[in-house]
């Protein structure tokens, strides 16, 4: 099966310095990516929260970095702020490609993200080689490999290990050098234990990415007091026939407790069970 994806920028870096330049902007190893793969990077700020999670693509002596387009006009400048004197320059191909997504498909051009998805970045004529499924069995295969996204909406709020990139490596190598945000990353792994993780729910009502989660026993939201009532946000959903479906960071004490989309009176999320 395949899917255009739509709604993906697309950023070319490329020059002499470009690997050595991703590599102290990243938190994954961009020295391990071979041709055939995509390596998930967190993009964060000093303070360890991320700003992009990025699809990093190695073609030929460059890398593709795709990501929600709705970040395009905030990533591009911060990444370009950090070339100073580099051989490294940072393009906008978004117009030049198409990026489609793949299930379990065979294709020449195919980019193994995980056992089951693939990313084809191609030209824009070869749109019409594809026949090209609806994008909510595309979104449901995300939810069901738990691969999370970082919108606009959801920027700077999340550090790595809620979206559990840090499981077995996923997307942050702890041995690598150091990253804007590599010492709070590093020493919540090394000294603490992530009090938020990634779920998937579903949900028959509408839910959005931002909306937060609700829970009435939450130790940590009463002692903060009403103001921060949230135990979780919703960081990426999808309509699948007739109910929505998300993932959504929440407080790991609270996996087995009676869970609402953003207040007491909310619906009520059913966890998906992993």
């Amino acid at each position: 099966m395949f899917f255009h994806l739509k709604n993906r920028a697309l950023l070319r870096v490329s020059g002499s310095d470009a690997e050595t330049f991703l590599q102290g902007q990243l938190s994954n190893d961009i020295s391990k990516l071979d041709a055939l793969s995509v390596q998930l990077n967190a993009y964060c700020q000093h303070q360890g929260k991320i700003l992009a999670l990025f699809w990093v693509t190695k073609n030929e002596d460059s890398f593709l970095l795709s990501f929600p387009s709705d970040l395009l006009e905030v990533i591009k400048p911060r990444l370009q702020m950090f070339v100073i004197m580099s051989d490294v320059v940072i393009e906008d191909v978004t117009k030049e490609h198409i990026q489609i997504g793949s299930i379990d498909e065979t294709h020449q051009k195919a980019l193994v993200i995980n056992d089951k998805l693939s990313l084809i970045i191609t030209d824009k004529k070869d749109i019409n080689q594809f026949n090209i499924e609806p994008i909510g069995h595309w979104g449901m295969a995300c939810i069901d490999s738990a691969l999370p996204e970082i919108f606009l909406m959801t920027s700077e709020k999340l550090v790595p290990q809620m979206l559990n990139l840090d499981i077995d490596e996923f997307g942050v190598n702890f041995s690598k050098g150091c990253y804007p945000g590599q010492e709070v990353v590093a020493r919540l792994h090394y000294l603490g234990s992530a009090k938020r993780r990634l779920f998937a729910f579903e949900l028959g009502s509408e839910l959005n990415v931002g909306d937060s989660l609700y829970c009435a026993s939450s130790k940590s939201a009463k002692a903060r007091g009403a103001r921060y009532k949230s135990s979780g946000i919703v960081i990426f959903r999808i309509k699948y026939n007739s109910k929505f479906y998300c993932l959504a960071t929440l407080e790991v004490e609270l996996k087995d407790e009676a869970v609402t989309l953003n207040n007491e009176q909310g619906p009520l999320l059913k966890r998906i069970q992993k």
